[in-house]
């Protein structure tokens, strides 16, 4: 850890002053510990109001009191992010939530039954050239383990929680590596009922605004002009779930985005795609399907069939991981909770 009790003599990057429920945190870089604090010590009053504990800088040392567990929890995240600052990472309000959320799972996680707590958080990392992202959540965590040690990888839960993001950073991270030879994002271009004449330009017109989430992920991952251009060569593909048929895809990261809107025939046809070296990552919301009555979602189905199957793992968001604005999180929980008074009305119905 970045913080120690005084008392000890081995060089570290920030000391501690223990005193009960109270201790003080001080960092050696003022200019680290001024963004770790941020502006307007903005970022220590987030750890304030989430872990309801005092937090007040003093220079470039940081007084902290409340509950022994949250006074604990507020030092592993303040710990964390200064050592990103350090490894030449940068730190938003987006981070310090994700650190908390860790800090406070991490508590709750033994090393063995009889040993202590964990003193010091790790976080699943993907790196590209352009930017580093640390899992914010503890599921998210699981995610990009899984997505490292599985050929199909199954993230399923609500929006916001970074399934699709994590996944085109990921696909780009092997395709740095050279890993694989290429990436292909697919989404089942339900709203349009996969027919798309009807709207102008040419096909890449068509289908570009559908599948824009998938682009606006990849430039946040890659160089602008090194995506055009690898579009250009088809070392990135974005296209329709309809334009999978009859291919075999090897050497490739393979996403499907928005899987709830696939039928069975569907999804049984993108999954046995995978060719070769390939790696596959599945993402929707079973929630969230746009099918049409008395249709099945291949999502739903692939999911109890390959329930067990050696070499699929299969992730599940909650609302809890949501890690967009602190609302929609709320808004998901609602949601969920009227969807099981009406399921629940309906079996006392039948």
């Amino acid at each position: 850890m970045n913080g120690h009790e005084l008392m000890t003599s081995s060089p570290r990057q920030s000391k501690t002053e223990t005193d009960a429920n109270q201790f003080v945190l001080t960092f050696e870089n003022n200019r680290y510990a001024s963004e770790l604090f941020g502006q307007f010590d903005q970022h220590l009053k987030l750890i304030e109001q989430r872990l309801h504990i005092d937090a007040r800088a003093r220079g470039n040392s940081v007084v902290i009191s409340g509950d022994v567990v949250a006074t604990s929890q507020a030092r592993r995240a303040l710990d964390y992010l200064y050592d990103r600052l350090q490894k030449g990472g940068s730190i938003e309000l987006s981070d310090v939530e994700g650190a908390i959320r860790m800090a406070i799972a991490a508590d709750d996680q033994l090393s063995l039954p009889t040993m202590e707590r964990k003193a010091k958080l790790t976080m699943s990392q993907i790196s590209t050239r352009k930017k580093t992202i640390a899992a914010r959540t503890p599921t998210q965590d699981t995610y990009i383990r899984a997505l490292e040690r599985s050929e199909l990888v199954f993230g399923v839960g609500p929006a916001g929680t970074g399934k699709t993001y994590l996944a085109v950073a990921y696909a780009a991270q092997l395709l740095e590596r050279g890993a694989v030879d290429r990436i292909i994002l697919s989404r089942p271009a339900v709203e349009a009922g996969e027919r798309l004449g009807f709207l102008p330009g040419d096909m890449k017109e068509k289908v570009d605004p559908y599948l824009r989430p998938l682009y606006d992920a990849l430039y946040d991952m890659m160089p602008g002009d090194k995506v055009e251009r690898a579009i250009t060569a088809g070392v990135i593909e974005i296209a329709p779930l309809a334009f999978m048929r009859g291919r075999t895809l090897a050497n490739a990261a393979v996403i499907l985005d928005e899987a709830q809107n696939t039928t069975s025939m569907q999804m049984k046809m993108f999954l046995t795609r995978l060719g070769e070296n390939g790696r596959m990552i599945v993402t929707g919301d079973p929630s969230q399907v746009d099918l049409p009555r008395g249709v099945k979602s291949g999502l739903v189905e692939a999911l109890q069939i390959l329930h067990g199957v050696e070499g699929v793992s299969v992730v599940r968001f909650k609302d809890v991981d949501v890690v967009r604005h602190p609302m929609v999180a709320r808004i998901v929980r609602a949601y969920e909770a009227t969807t099981a008074v009406h399921d629940e009305s309906e079996q006392i119905d039948r």
